[in-house]
């Protein structure tokens, strides 16, 4: 009887392996040929040494030319990521397009919360996006937020910046992961024939020693929460680029980009080889 026990479970723990293996290849590859999963895509030199790469794709029927703008005015406080706006943005995400946010540069901010975000770290117009972000970023960001936030509360009658409660939550699930990170998100626009686009999206994320929960269990289900947003902003894209978009509303007023705070010389500007498993 222990025996048929051992065999059971032996059979039952390895179908569901085999079964979480598929599921996580799926969400890291979704709507990406075998190709685009594998070429060499603009930003892989950011994070050299990444324990994690994920690419998605998904075809546009509009040319590049009619894509790019709703790539460069993403950002919270700007036009939002076309996602689930309760969990990364104040208000709704913007259906139409904003002049003053088209002009980004390498070594601007496209905020995520209203304290700093991803830095833009190479910018090809028409053609790719790449945003990067590491601990060094972070910090420097943390660091000049809480400033700012001391010098609106000394101020009789100014209301410190605040996140949202979708905010709160997202940051709280991404506190849970190593300290010590680089990653770089990039978006790559494919002419294709037909006047048509393929948005190519990649994320790679290098993170230093952590116990063998982090990369089992957290990473994982990090790993799925970033695949569910950004599964949502690409078809969002898609729908704002194709104007499918219906019943769109007044767009707030710009934001400006917000430089990236300098960080300190002494900071590393390599991404150290992950640890051997």
């Amino acid at each position: 009887m222990r025996i048929r026990f051992v065999l059971v479970g032996t059979v039952v723990g390895t179908v569901i392996g085999v079964t979480v293996s598929r599921v996580i290849r799926w969400w890291r590859t979704w709507g990406a040929d075998p190709e685009e999963a594998t070429k060499p895509l603009p930003g892989d030199d950011v994070v050299t040494a990444a324990v994690a790469s994920e690419t998605r794709g998904i075809t546009i029927d509009a040319p590049p030319e009619r894509v790019w703008p709703w790539l460069v005015q993403m950002g919270f406080g700007r036009a939002g990521w076309y996602s689930y706006d309760v969990l990364d943005q104040k208000g709704r995400s913007a259906d139409g397009l904003v002049e003053a946010w088209q002009d980004l540069s390498v070594g601007d901010v496209m905020p995520t919360h209203p304290g700093g975000g991803f830095e833009v770290a190479a910018l090809d117009p028409g053609r790719s996006l790449v945003l990067r972000s590491d601990t060094e970023l972070v910090t420097a960001q943390a660091n000049a937020w809480a400033e700012r936030q001391a010098t609106a509360a000394a101020k009789a009658g100014e209301t410190p910046e605040t996140m949202t409660p979708g905010l709160q939550a997202s940051t709280a699930i991404l506190g849970t992961t190593p300290q010590q990170f680089a990653a770089s998100w990039a978006f790559v626009l494919e002419p294709i024939p037909g006047g048509q686009t393929r948005l190519v999206e990649r994320f790679r994320v290098w993170y230093g020693e952590a116990g063998p929960f982090v990369p089992h269990v957290v990473m994982p289900v990090v790993g799925f929460g970033v695949f569910v947003m950004m599964q949502k902003q690409m078809v969002g894209i898609k729908a704002r680029a194709e104007g499918l978009v219906v019943g769109a509303e007044s767009v707030p007023a710009a934001t400006p980009v917000v430089p990236a705070p300098p960080i300190p010389e002494e900071a590393p500007t390599e991404v150290a080889p992950a640890p051997a498993v």
